[in-house]
């Protein structure tokens, strides 16, 4: 699975996640400027987020490719660089996994 795959999935299930369809009609009416704002701020947050992740890890591989062809002067710039990438995917990781399990516990909730 490519990263973008796995960016699209994880904001896919966050806006579920963020729009969990309401029975009753009442409280959809009396909320819709509360969730919009939320919904917005959260979807904002994981996107701002997703992207930072994925420009770490295009910086990343940007610099392998300058030290393969022997264009960098500082290898432990370069390597402290991808460590970050590294933390910083196995961390939208850990965050994508959290998401996906807290979803699936609310959706085996019986109502």
């Amino acid at each position: 699975m490519t990263i973008a795959a796995q960016l699209d999935a994880v904001a896919g299930v966050a806006s579920q996640a963020v729009n969990p369809t309401m029975p009753n009609v009442a409280e959809a009416a009396a909320a819709p400027s509360v969730r919009g704002d939320a919904t917005a701020s959260f979807g904002g947050m994981v996107s701002a987020g997703l992207e930072q992740v994925n420009q770490a890890l295009l910086t990343s591989q940007q610099d392998m490719q300058n030290l393969a062809i022997g264009n960098v002067q500082s290898l432990h710039q370069v390597m402290v660089r991808m460590e970050e990438s590294r933390i910083a995917f196995q961390l939208m990781l850990q965050v994508r996994n959290r998401v996906l399990e807290s979803y699936q516990d609310i959706m085996r909730t019986q109502v």
